[in-house]
C-alpha cells in the first residue's frame, strides 16, 4: 500500500537555501522532478515581484546550476534547473529509497514536502538515511492511498486540487455572486495566488484529458 508523507524541513536541508535567504518574499513551488543517472532536474514555479533578481541571485547559489526560464505568467514563472552535488540533503534522501516528491513548497523559513513511498519499508529506510546523516525533518502527516483516483493522476498538485475543489464547492464557476476573493479567503491565500493555482490547474487538466499528442 502506498504511503503519502508530508514533511516540514528547514531551508538548509533542501535546495536554494542561499536564494531564499536573500529573497525572503519569494515562494518556490516544485511541480515535478526529473531524475537522470547523474543529477536531478526539478521544474518549479517562482512567485515573486522581481524574477530578474531571482535569476541573478540564483547564479551564485551552490545548490543549483543551468537555470532556465520556461514560461511567464502574471506573478509566477516556470523554471527548470539542475540540483548539484552540493545538495547532499533530503533532495537525494528520497531517491535513495525510490520515493517520489509529489509536491514541494519553500520560503526563507523552510520547505513543506509531500512524498510518496511505495512501501512502509521505504519510509523506514528514508528515516534511517536522514538520521545517519543528521538531516532534520518533521513528519506532519502520514496516510495511505484510500481512493483509487486522485488529482495527481491529472497532473494536479495538492494546492491546485484544493483550489479547484473549493471554487467548485462554493459555486464560483456557476454564480456571479461568488468572487475570486471569496474563495481565496476560504483557502486563506491571496486572490492572486488563487488565480495562479486555478490557471495552472486548468492547464494541467486540459493537457491530461483533452490534448492528444501524435506519435
Amino acid at each position: 500500500m502506498s504511503l503519502f508523507g508530508e514533511f516540514d524541513i528547514p531551508a538548509e536541508a533542501f535546495a536554494l537555501q542561499d536564494t531564499l535567504e536573500e529573497l525572503p518574499d519569494v515562494v518556490i513551488e516544485i511541480e515535478r522532478v526529473v531524475a537522470t543517472e547523474e543529477l536531478l532536474a526539478p521544474y518549479f514555479w517562482v512567485n515573486g515581484d522581481d524574477i530578474d533578481e531571482f535569476e541573478t541571485v540564483t547564479e551564485t547559489d551552490p545548490s543549483v546550476r543551468n537555470l532556465r526560464r520556461l514560461d511567464d505568467f502574471d506573478r509566477s514563472t516556470l523554471f527548470r534547473a539542475d540540483w548539484t552535488e552540493n545538495t547532499d540533503t533530503i533532495v537525494y534522501a528520497y531517491t535513495h529509497v525510490g520515493a517520489t516528491i509529489l509536491e514541494a513548497s519553500g520560503q526563507y523559513n523552510g520547505w513543506t514536502l509531500c512524498i510518496r513511498f511505495d512501501e512502509h519499508e521505504d519510509l523506514s529506510q528514508f528515516q534511517d538515511y536522514c538520521d545517519q546523516r543528521e538531516i532534520p525533518f518533521q513528519l506532519v502527516r502520514l496516510h495511505e492511498l484510500t481512493q483509487p483516483r486522485t488529482g495527481s493522476q491529472y497532473g494536479l498538485t495538492r494546492k491546485q486540487h484544493d483550489a479547484l475543489l473549493a471554487a467548485y464547492e462554493m459555486e464560483y464557476f456557476d454564480s456571479a455572486d461568488v468572487a475570486l476573493a471569496d474563495v481565496a479567503a476560504e483557502l486563506d491565500i491571496t486572490p492572486q495566488s488563487l488565480s495562479e493555482l486555478l490557471h495552472r490547474g486548468y492547464r494541467s487538466l486540459v493537457e491530461q484529458t483533452l490534448v492528444v499528442t501524435s506519435e
